[in-house]
């Protein structure tokens, strides 16, 4: 992940370990990931009470979609989470040298 925006130089790490808690915005993610492949599981099997059966679905899919949530868990906590960090075009590189043409 690059420290600053590479289009207007915000700097996104807002004070130190201010990432770690999207550890909590990626175990809420995990947790809605588990639920939905546990239903699915289920309603596609039709009323199974075999645990290995959920744990053999359950924890592949976390672990294939663990690169999903370290990256989305950030951007949701930027983006979503994060009061007062705002966009500001005129700041932006693109815009800049879009200008000057």
């Amino acid at each position: 992940m690059f420290d600053n925006c590479p289009h207007c130089n915000l700097k996104f790490e807002r004070e130190p370990g201010y990432f770690y808690v999207a550890m909590f915005v990626s175990y809420g993610l995990n947790v809605l990931q588990m639920i939905a492949a546990g239903l699915l599981a289920y309603l596609i099997t039709g009323n199974t009470t075999n645990p290995w059966l959920y744990m053999a679905v359950i924890f592949p899919a976390v672990i294939i979609l663990s690169p999903f949530n370290y990256r989305y868990s950030r951007l949701v906590l930027l983006h979503y989470l994060t009061p007062g960090l705002n966009y500001i075009p005129e700041m932006s590189r693109d815009r800049k040298s879009s200008v000057a043409k």
